[in-house]
């Protein structure tokens, strides 16, 4: 009688793992890309960086207390603290902070809070602030200082992005144009203008892999993206020198970013491998046609939030089997 048979609800086998030590585990895999912003744009970045979390951490504990009038705070999770940053990686240097206090509203407030909550949001809650204020403020969103100036903050130099150098050969027709880009070494390190977390790819390269080995995030989304974008960007450039190289691509703007930290958000990603892939390829190519035709010369905000509002259907269409499912011939 000493073997008993137990009956229990499932779950019956538990895991380490939890939404603080996910959502912490991302903020620390950001940890290099925080150090190179820091390095490269100084008390700039800092100003950004902790006015985004403050007002993030800040309206989820307004909203979750005064207004869903809830018992329980969940600013303890760690979700608003990486909504704060994703946030902020996603604003020039030199934005002020009136502005960046209306994107943490919106991110919160409308991105997140309205629809319940985390696990609730259809959209990624820091790209809905980023293209809010985008859209609401387009001359201070797109005015970027270059690197190096440590003390400023308003009153710094500001100067053209890779992004911007892109559209305009693009624009002109001219390939020459394509020469005023930074080498791809300066590109990798963070040597040119941006947002703060467009600066340093291998910097976000490294917090990638640190996810992947701490097993936070799986490879099927960040891979199908870079290599799409990959491919059809070298397709483009062999058919005219007018678009830049591939390489090029891959290291400006936010799509290392995007790729490795947005697009692979739990809440609003597929959950099948599948299904990240065929979401990834996607992302990839909404982001080279929106960047190579559209008006806006960053496309992967736009790109991830459009396979957002997709990953219901995706999930309905890329489901795994059934144990015990038997094959219909």
């Amino acid at each position: 009688m000493a073997n008993k048979l137990i009956v229990s609800l499932s779950p019956h086998v538990h895991g380490h793992d939890s939404v603080q030590r996910n959502m912490y585990g991302v903020c620390l895999a950001l940890v290099p890309a925080l150090i190179a912003s820091l390095v490269f744009f100084g008390v700039g970045a800092l100003i950004v960086l902790a006015t985004s979390v403050l007002a993030c951490v800040f309206f989820e504990w307004a909203i979750t207390k005064y207004i869903l009038r809830r018992d329980k705070v969940t600013i303890g999770d760690g979700s608003a603290i990486l909504t704060g940053i994703l946030l902020g990686f996603n604003l020039p240097s030199n934005l002020p902070i009136w502005i960046i206090i209306i994107g943490a509203l919106v991110a919160i407030g409308i991105g997140k809070m309205t629809f319940g909550g985390l696990g609730c949001n259809p959209f990624n809650p820091a790209l809905v602030g980023r293209v809010f204020l985008l859209i609401s403020f387009p001359v201070q969103m797109t005015t970027w200082p270059v690197t190096g100036q440590m003390t400023t903050y308003l009153d710094g130099e500001t100067a053209a992005t890779p992004l911007a150098v892109m559209k305009e050969a693009i624009k002109a027709n001219d390939p020459s144009v394509l020469e005023k880009l930074p080498d791809s070494l300066d590109m990798l390190i963070g040597q040119m203008g941006g947002s703060l977390g467009e600066v340093s790819a291998l910097a976000l390269l490294i917090g990638l892999v640190y996810m992947l080995v701490r097993k936070i995030i799986t490879w099927h989304i960040p891979v199908s993206i870079l290599l799409t974008v990959f491919v059809l960007s070298g397709l483009l450039h062999l058919y005219n020198p007018v678009y830049a190289s591939p390489v090029a691509v891959l290291l400006s703007g936010g799509l290392m970013l995007g790729a490795c930290f947005m697009a692979t958000d739990y809440v609003t990603s597929p959950m099948t491998a599948k299904g990240q892939l065929v979401y990834g390829v996607a992302i990839g190519v909404l982001t080279v046609v929106i960047r190579t035709f559209g008006a806006y010369p960053e496309g992967m905000s736009f790109a991830i939030l459009i396979m957002n509002g997709f990953t219901p259907l995706i999930n309905t269409y890329c489901k795994p089997k059934r144990f015990g499912e038997v094959i219909k011939k």
